[in-house]
Formats: structure tokens, C-alpha cells, sequence
């Protein structure tokens, strides 16, 4: 019996505001007990209220003004709530009274471009820039204006993955959107970066020119005589980069942006520590260097510098372990001026399971934008690339250890109902403050609040390589084809222990060669020895003290001390369970490294784990609205009948 998790999931929170904790009932149980009564419930529809009385969070700031014609529902009382929970996608809990205006086209869109200045170095189509956008409006009373949502990116009227017309509405995104938000009185916008559909001049792969097209329609759809002057952005993925995009101007259109696993620069994509994916040498201009290209006459427009740069960039910070030519990477990282120069808010939304877009892109981003007072909040699921609410996608994307364990608890089918009342209070000052906290999800799905992600104040255990946790794998050695290398275990543990953040693992290590890489595997391993895997981290040795500055140092000789650390992990470790660390020069998704080295590892007190741990009684914890979604039913079924 673990008494810090024990049926977390059935509680309450303590009537004392300033002494925030839960407060349990019924009989303790063990976690899987806990969630397989969770299950079974679920599955007969028999949900256990969740009470949560006279607690209020400082960030929580009721406003006077204008209110919307709906009821907000706090998240920890959503799951009493009549949510639509049984569709391929979340939905608002009210429809709005409007409808979209009728244009000349089927979809009821406009079309239209935006003409701005480009600089001659740019080269291509410059000095004249043209973005091509289409844009819906709600059927409003004359005379009245209205907020725009926008999603920028490079896959809208793009014939190189045939894609529709920009006009018709992305299925991904867009129409729910269109259906949902729209009729609450907003107007909603689909943008092509510069070099896809009927932009013109290369596609510049989230270089200068794309950002000043991004820029340049924000400007535009917050001008238009319809709009109330305040523009937000969304999107996923690429189109989860361009809204950091735009907030590095300071654009005094843009009021908030919603990255869903965007990036925050392009090298941080598929570089860390100077360790490689294995897409990253080609991936520049390769991937999307043929967008844009039709066979016309203005294809002329896309001879553009950066298309031979971006290879030989990409290949080159393979070989060089991330050193860039010229400013290719540092034009290309962008938040640094988020940071700078944005006056809006952040709703940053991330898959903790996500290897196409590491959560390194959120964490710790979201404190980072905290403490330079950028009004945030996050929504970390365990889902892989997806948005929060998609029931049959987070169950295909997930497998054991990569999120399964966390379904269907990390379909979030209230989530359009935060983005409404996230938009009503940023775009048109209506409603209650939105919390400014991170809504985090552990890998066996229990959700809770943090006011900061890595939380703060949180204990930290270290363990040392060959003590606490034992050589279980009869080698020291990292042989550079992957072949072979330590593998460490704790002893089981006495108790369980909540892991969240960014554990760090620092070894003392010599190479043959001023070269080499350390990819580290973190598993929970039960008592019958099986593992899932819980976390990865990885760094070439030439960059051992972490960052982007090249060390160098005197092989066989000199021992240095490599400074790693873990992909977001928020973890539960079982009581009898054991942490197993296993070391090899390359994994899952990564290049070997470009400089070939024997890795010797010292063990002793020089070479340590460090894991910050929570305490689950300090928290709040929540359950969303229970997916009813024919994947969750037969998942939920299936796992009763083997329990």
C-alpha cells in the first residue's frame, strides 16, 4: 500500500484554501487498484463526484465586464459535466447564435492577398511579397466587429500533397473551428507561409521571409474593417511553429497564440546537445523544398539563397555536432524575441509522448514565459503528435510505454469549451481571468494542476552509478555501434514515488577520441521484470556541458563529467518497483554520432541519476469528462476483462 497515491482519483480538496491538499476516503488502495476501479466505473457509466469546495487558486482573477451567455465550469468539476464525449473530436458546450455569412463559393469563404515588402537579400520574388489567405466571418449585425483566429502554415492549396483549395476549410483544425467557435461571434482565417499554395517567393522553412509574410497578414486581418483589431493564431505542429512566428514582432494585432507542439526554433527540433535525429541532416528544404513549385512561370520566384543553405546546413551540424554557416539557426530560433518583444498571452498545448516535436519545445518553456510575466498556461496529455481530443488517433499513436497507459484519461473532450473561454477573455475581454497553470498528465493518466512546469520546490534523490543504482549489466564500456553498454538498477522501491520534469543524469566519462554519445533509457521495471519504458535523454560528448558551446579535451587522459538531461518525464514508480538505466551510444530516432569514440563510464559518486519527485497530497488532482468514444469503451472493456 503506497499511502502518497493511494486512490487519488477519489477525492476532494481540504476546505482550507491556503492549505491546499487531498483529502481521501474509503479504504486506501494500491495505484493499479485505483485504476482499475477508475476503469470499471467508467465502463458502467457510475462516476464518483468530484466535490471540490471553497478552493481558489491566486491565479484565478475574476474580472468585471461583460460576461458570456454560457456557464464556465471549472476543469476539476468537468467531470460531472454533459460534455459530448462520444465523437471523433471535442465540442463547445453551447452553440453559438451565429452562422457563417455566405460568400460566392460552396464553403463560404473569401479569398484574398496581402501584398508587403520583402528584402532584395531574400532574393526570389523580392521586393514583392504576396501572401494568400481565405477568411470566414460570422453573420453579425452591421457595424458590428469581430475577433480573428488564424492558422498559418505550408499545407493549405498545396498540389505537392494534395491538399484542397485554401478556401475550403482544413479538416484538421479548421472546421471545427468554423463550426464551433465561429458562431460565438468570431472570424476565422487559413494562411499559406510564403512559397506554398498561391504565395508566392520560395518556401523559406520558417526563415526571415516567412516570418515577415506571418507578420504581414497578422497585420492585415487585425486592420480590416470587420475585425476588432485582435487576432490570434493556432495550429499545429508547423502550424504550431508560425504562431511564435508572429509573437516575435510584437505585433500589436496578435493578443494570443496557441501552439499545439510547435516549435521554438528549427535546430531545437532535431538537435540536442549536439546529438542528432535522423532525419535532421535532410530534412532542410528537402522535405519542403518542392512546395510551391507548379511548373509556371513564377516558379522563378523561388530562387531563393536559403534553399542550397538549408542541406548544407542541415548536414553540416550533423558532422560539426551543431555549429551553424552563417545565421541560418540563430535566424530561425524564435524565442528568444517572443520573449522581447510579445505583449500577448500563451496557451501552450504539448504531447508529453510526442517524437516528432520533443516536449523539450514546451518544457520548460511554459516557466520561461511565466517569469517574464507572459500571461501562460499548458496542457501536457500523453498523447504522441495530436491535438488534446481525439480518441481514435491517441489510441492508434500510443503503445505500452508510449502513452497506452495514460488511455483514454488524456482525451480531453472539454478542451474547444477552454479555447472558447480562452478566446472570449483574450479577443473580446468577456468572462472570468483563464488559470494560469499547467494541466499536467502522469504516464498511467491521473491529471492534476501545477502553477509551474518542472514544478517548483521539489525533492530531489540522487543516486550514484554502482551504488544505489548497481551494474547490473557487467560492463562499463559504450561501444560506439550500439552494441553494448552498462545497464543500472535501483532496488526496488519501498514506497512509491511521483517522478516530474526534467531528470538530469551526469557521468564522469573518458573517450578515446574528442568525440562520442550517450543515449540513456530510463524503464520502470515491475516485480516479475518487465519494463516500460518511462524517458530518454542523449548528448554527443562534444557538447558535455550541455548547450551549444563545443568543448574539447584530452582523450584517455582527462575525465569530463556529461552533463544530461531527460525529456519531460512525469512518471509514477509503483512501491516494489525498480528504475532500470540502460547506456548505449545511440537509440531510438538518433543518428550514431559523427565522431566515433569508446565511451568508458567511472562509476562512484561523480556519475549520478537525479530525479525530482513530488508529493501527491500537496496536489490537486482531477478527472476530465470520461471518453465514451467507441475506442475508449472497447480499450476500457478490454482492459477489465484481463484485470
Amino acid at each position: 500500500m503506497d499511502p502518497e497515491r493511494s486512490d487519488i482519483i477519489v477525492g476532494e480538496i481540504a476546505d482550507d484554501a491556503d492549505s491546499p491538499g487531498i483529502v481521501y476516503f474509503g479504504m486506501p488502495i494500491e495505484p493499479s487498484q485505483a485504476l482499475m476501479a477508475a476503469t470499471a466505473l467508467a465502463v458502467a457509466a457510475l462516476f464518483v463526484l468530484l466535490i471540490f469546495q471553497n478552493f481558489v487558486f491566486d491565479s484565478v482573477e475574476p474580472t468585471e465586464g461583460p460576461q458570456a451567455d454560457y456557464e464556465r465550469v471549472p476543469v476539476w468539476e468537468r467531470a460531472d459535466w454533459p460534455y459530448i464525449t462520444n465523437g471523433s473530436h471535442g465540442f463547445v458546450m453551447e452553440h453559438g447564435p451565429y452562422s457563417p455569412s455566405t460568400t460566392e463559393n460552396e464553403w463560404n469563404s473569401t479569398h484574398a492577398f496581402v501584398d508587403f515588402t520583402l528584402p532584395l537579400a531574400e532574393g526570389g520574388s523580392a521586393p514583392d511579397g504576396r501572401v494568400s489567405l481565405a477568411y470566414w466571418l460570422p453573420e453579425v449585425p452591421e457595424g458590428v466587429q469581430v475577433p480573428m483566429i488564424a492558422e498559418f502554415g505550408p499545407y493549405f492549396d498545396e498540389a505537392s500533397v494534395s491538399t484542397p483549395p485554401i478556401e475550403v476549410p482544413g479538416t484538421w483544425l479548421g472546421q471545427m473551428i468554423i463550426d464551433q467557435i465561429l458562431p460565438h461571434g468570431y472570424g476565422f482565417a487559413q494562411v499559406s507561409v510564403m512559397g506554398t499554395g498561391r504565395s508566392n517567393h520560395c518556401m523559406d522553412l520558417m526563415g526571415n521571409a516567412e516570418q515577415l509574410g506571418v507578420d504581414a497578414a497578422v497585420s492585415w486581418l487585425g486592420s480590416q474593417s470587420w475585425s476588432n483589431g485582435k487576432v490570434a493564431m493556432i495550429g499545429k505542429s508547423y502550424d504550431g511553429s508560425t504562431p511564435w512566428q508572429a509573437a516575435m514582432f510584437g505585433n500589436d494585432y496578435l493578443a494570443t497564440i496557441v501552439p499545439i507542439s510547435g516549435l521554438i526554433g528549427v535546430m531545437e527540433l532535431m538537435w540536442k546537445n549536439g546529438s542528432s535525429e535522423a532525419r535532421a541532416p535532410f530534412m532542410h528544404n528537402v522535405v519542403y523544398g518542392g512546395y510551391g513549385l507548379d511548373g509556371d512561370t513564377d516558379d522563378i520566384g523561388n530562387a531563393c539563397p536559403d534553399y542550397a543553405m538549408g542541406p548544407a546546413t542541415g548536414v553540416g551540424a550533423y558532422v560539426w555536432g551543431g555549429e551553424a554557416v552563417g545565421n541560418y539557426w540563430g535566424e530561425r530560433y524564435f524565442l528568444d524575441r517572443v520573449l522581447e518583444n510579445y505583449n500577448g498571452s500563451v496557451y501552450l498545448i504539448q504531447g508529453m509522448q510526442d517524437w516528432n516535436v520533443d516536449p523539450h519545445m514546451a518544457v520548460p518553456t511554459i516557466n520561461i514565459l511565466k517569469q517574464h510575466g507572459i500571461d501562460a498556461k499548458g496542457l501536457f496529455g500523453q498523447w504522441d503528435h495530436d491535438y488534446p481530443d481525439r480518441p481514435d488517433y491517441h489510441f492508434d499513436r500510443s503503445a505500452e510505454g508510449r502513452g497506452r497507459e495514460a488511455y483514454p484519461q488524456m482525451t480531453r473532450f472539454d478542451w474547444m469549451q477552454d479555447l472558447l473561454e480562452w478566446f472570449d477573455y483574450y479577443l473580446k475581454g468577456i468572462g472570468d481571468k483563464p488559470g494560469q497553470w499547467i494541466e499536467i498528465q502522469s504516464n498511467h493518466g491521473e491529471w492534476r494542476i501545477e502553477d509551474f512546469y518542472p514544478p517548483q520546490g521539489m525533492e530531489t534523490l540522487t543516486f550514484d552509478l554502482g551504488g544505489e543504482l548497481s551494474n547490473i549489466g557487467g560492463t562499463t564500456t559504450i561501444l560506439p555501434d550500439a552494441s553494448t553498454g552498462p545497464v543500472y538498477e535501483t532496488a526496488p522501491f519501498e514506497e512509491g514515488i511521483w517522478i516530474a520534469g526534467l531528470p538530469r543524469l551526469h557521468i564522469d566519462v573518458r573517450t578515446t577520441t574528442i568525440g562520442g554519445q550517450i543515449y540513456a533509457l530510463m524503464e520502470d521495471c515491475d516485480e516479475a521484470g518487465g519494463c516500460i519504458q518511462i524517458g530518454h535523454a542523449i548528448m554527443d560528448l562534444r557538447y558535455h556541458e550541455g548547450g551549444t558551446e563545443e568543448q574539447a579535451w584530452i582523450p584517455l587522459l582527462q575525465t569530463i563529467n556529461a552533463k544530461m538531461e531527460f525529456f519531460t518525464i512525469d512518471a509514477y514508480i509503483a512501491a516494489n518497483h525498480s528504475i532500470r538505466l540502460s547506456l548505449y551510444s545511440t537509440g531510438d530516432d538518433y543518428m550514431p554520432a559523427s565522431t566515433s569514440s569508446i565511451v568508458m563510464v567511472q562509476e562512484g559518486p561523480g556519475s549520478t541519476l537525479q530525479l525530482d519527485i513530488i508529493d501527491a497530497a500537496e496536489k490537486l488532482w482531477f478527472e476530465p469528462p470520461a471518453c465514451t468514444h467507441s475506442y475508449c469503451l472497447d480499450w476500457l472493456n478490454q482492459t477489465v476483462d484481463s484485470t
